[in-house]
């Protein structure tokens, strides 16, 4: 089984930045984890900045993979575009955030992807990965 984790913008930054909301762990450990865990499956994992990468890659795997992870950052909120892709895919999109975005500003309450994705998983820190690679395996 192939799934594909898409991180978006600033959460290269992960383990530095705002460690009171994201924690202090980088992703590339938590991400060791997450295959020891999982040996069992194939984990890609991309991370970019750019709305039009990440579009890209949704389009590149989107017809082959069983399943993506996609954590958007502030696309979240904003893309039109992303929505879109993954409107335009097979592969099922499970959205993911780290902090609780109810918790946090008025913005980042709306999500322009959840209405196309299989789901939404938010609040559970990094944790919040394996709960949505659960939701993956569990319905193959």
């Amino acid at each position: 089984m192939n799934i594909q984790i898409i991180n978006g913008p600033n959460l290269n930054l992960l383990g530095i930045r705002e460690k009171s909301i994201y924690g202090d762990t980088g992703f590339d450990k938590y991400l060791d984890e997450l295959r020891i865990l999982y040996s069992n499956l194939t984990i890609h994992y991309f991370q970019s900045n750019v709305e039009g990468e990440i579009i890209n890659k949704l389009h590149e795997i989107g017809f082959s993979y069983d399943g993506i992870i996609l954590n958007a950052g502030a696309y979240t909120h904003t893309s039109v575009a992303i929505a879109d892709a993954i409107a335009g895919i097979n592969t099922p999109v499970v959205e993911v955030h780290i902090s609780n975005v109810y918790k946090r500003e008025e913005f980042r309450h709306t999500s322009m992807l959840a209405r196309n994705c299989k789901g939404v998983i938010a609040g559970f820190g990094l944790d919040s990965y394996r709960l949505a690679v659960e939701s993956l395996i569990v319905n193959v």
